[in-house]
């Protein structure tokens, strides 16, 4: 008899340790004949009546799909069955539509072996909310940045994803650096007070670069070996994006890899094809059929919230570009087709809170290979003047908004591990076309800690909150240290107020602020 795998929203809200556990791991058959899901289940850009699902199975299976809006699944419907097979790693992920709004969605996975069709698994379930068609509280976690620095998974795993799981939120934006396909890891790190970092679980490609497609999907793989990462992944929907750790650090046309004993193969073109497929693979995000390997798109979340999800890696031009006062193609970072898709969309939407979820920050000054004379690695070009280089096209950007009369524009990044409040000002801005905005900074989720980065003060900004490592401490510190950071989004259905709040792995309230919406009646 099978045994069937339920979160119970009674367990969800109490939090329940042993529903955490259990469902963190995937239900495996006591016959070892049966196929096994490997990875658990994952949810993502889900709207209003729509959301994307995944899973991966240890052999080819034909797997079948049941979708129901009680856990019980009384009212299940059957959905088309699709085959797990090699050529995309047993991995398989689909759309589920015509889903009514605000409404507990329970999905449930079935493997049947292909070599052997009566061979079946037990089954897995996974849950998800659609998004509201009328007002009501919206909740939604934000960081970013997860294995990276030689910190994997030890025995207390990466708990900053069981912290952010007890705040069930509605969803979750992972900002990028979702994985750290440049990062090898060792068995153990020695700490600066002689203690032992342990990664306990380290298989063979975490042990070396990612320069095969195989490698690639692996890191993938690897962070969802851990068991908050699964337990989290079952009951919260996540929104993906990426930027530069899912392929190289730093990666752009003028990356340059024949110094880098590490990689056998030089091209970034070839590793950047490799990765972008692996992250497609490994991820629920949404396919776009004119443009199947886009990552930027629009997800609407109900009459308070649209999400603006941005791609500052697949369209930039090179870190090396001269910059000057003139928008080149060198010189862009979002592209002109991305662009004119932003702003088609932001003058479009009629959602009171309009998030622009970007994978980096606007003022923070990044340096690739953190000297300035190898260029700018983010967007600020260091020079505290008029806008130039790549914060040009954002200085177009911030004057359509402004000229559009788009109100309730918030920014929501990572990239930097550390967490910070920006309110960019335009009374003290060099470029000052703009309306004045916030801009909030979360992460690392289980990497090392660094910062804080120095600002441009081209748009104006005035730091209102900064948690990072002190100048004693160093940089890289583990993620046993603490400083792990998400953040939460909380708008209120009646006064429709976003209240934004920079947590740490401990669930430790660090910051907040609540932000009226502008040209709203309540």
């Amino acid at each position: 008899m099978t045994r069937l795998i339920r979160p119970t929203r009674r367990a969800v809200l109490a939090g329940s340790t042993a529903f955490v556990t259990s469902l963190a791991m995937p239900a495996i058959s006591r016959a070892a004949s049966r196929p096994v899901f490997t990875h658990g289940v994952q949810s993502g850009d889900v709207d209003t009546s729509s959301g994307m699902i995944w899973t991966r199975t240890d052999r080819p299976a034909r797997i079948s799909m049941d979708v129901s809006t009680t856990e019980s699944f009384a009212d299940a419907r059957r959905l088309a069955f699709m085959d797990a097979i090699p050529t995309s790693d047993m991995t398989i992920k689909r759309l589920i539509g015509n889903l009514p709004s605000d409404q507990d969605i329970f999905y449930r996975f079935v493997a049947a072996d292909l070599n052997d069709i009566n061979a079946v698994s037990e089954p897995l379930v996974g849950r998800f909310r659609t998004a509201p068609m009328a007002r009501r509280d919206v909740r939604f976690a934000w960081s970013g940045d997860t294995a990276g620095q030689g910190w994997g998974i030890d025995d207390a795993g990466m708990a900053t994803y069981a912290t952010m799981a007890q705040h069930q939120p509605d969803f979750f934006i992972h900002s990028g650096d979702t994985v750290y396909a440049d990062g090898p890891m060792q068995d153990e790190v020695e700490l600066k007070d002689g203690t032992l970092w342990k990664n306990t679980v380290l298989p063979d490609e975490k042990r070396k670069v990612a320069e095969t497609l195989d490698e690639f999907r692996g890191q993938w793989k690897y962070n969802m070996l851990d068991q908050h990462v699964q337990a989290m992944n079952a009951v919260v929907p996540t929104f993906m994006q990426w930027d530069d750790h899912e392929v190289v650090n730093n990666w752009s046309d003028s990356k340059d890899l024949m110094s880098d004993d590490r990689y056998t193969e030089k091209s970034v073109h070839m590793l950047q094809s490799r990765a972008t497929r692996a992250f497609h693979e490994m991820t629920p995000l949404r396919i776009t059929p004119e443009e199947p390997n886009r990552v930027y798109r629009k997800i609407n979340y109900g009459p308070l919230l649209d999400v603006f999800f941005l791609d500052l890696r697949s369209y930039r031009g090179p870190n090396t570009a001269k910059v000057s006062t003139e928008l080149t193609e060198d010189q862009r970072v979002l592209g002109a087709e991305q662009m004119a898709w932003l702003k088609r969309e932001l003058a479009a939407s009629e959602a009171t809170w309009k998030v622009i979820a970007s994978d980096q920050p606007i003022g923070l000054i990044v340096w690739d290979n953190f000297r300035e004379q190898s260029g700018a690695e983010g967007i600020a070009d260091g020079q505290d003047g008029p806008a130039m280089g790549r914060e040009v096209e954002l200085a177009e950007l911030l004057r359509f908004i402004k000229t559009a009369k788009i109100d309730n524009t918030v920014w929501f990044t990572a990239d930097v591990h550390y967490t910070a409040a920006h309110y960019y000002n335009p009374d003290k801005a060099h470029f000052q076309d703009f309306e004045p905005f916030w801009e909030f900074v979360s992460g690392p989720l289980h990497a090392g800690t660094f910062g804080p980065n120095a600002m441009d003060a081209t748009f104006g900004p005035e730091v209102k909150y900064v948690k990072a490592p002190t100048e004693a401490q160093g940089v890289n510190l583990p993620p046993s240290m603490g400083l792990q950071f998400f953040g939460l989004v909380d708008i209120d259905g009646q006064t429709q107020q976003m209240k934004v709040s920079l947590m740490d792995r401990a669930d430790t309230l660090l910051y907040s602020v609540t932000l009226d919406p502008k040209g709203i009646s309540i």
